[in-house]
């Protein structure tokens, strides 16, 4: 599902993949590096999940 900010002014027809393809790899890539989630304890989900794969390794050792 896309947020609105990303589909308001959007023509329901984008034309081609690369149209509606950088939008959304934007969209993303802003996403997982700066929105902080509050059920991650405050973590963009890229900090999140390198936090967590970082302990799973400590664990493995």
């Amino acid at each position: 599902m896309l947020r609105r900010p990303l589909t308001h002014g959007v023509q329901r027809n984008v034309g081609d993949s690369d149209t509606c393809r950088r939008p959304v790899f934007a969209w993303l890539t802003r996403y997982n590096t700066r929105c902080r989630q509050s059920a991650n304890g405050h973590l963009s989900p890229n900090e999140y999940q390198h936090r967590h794969h970082t302990a799973k390794l400590a664990l493995a050792a």
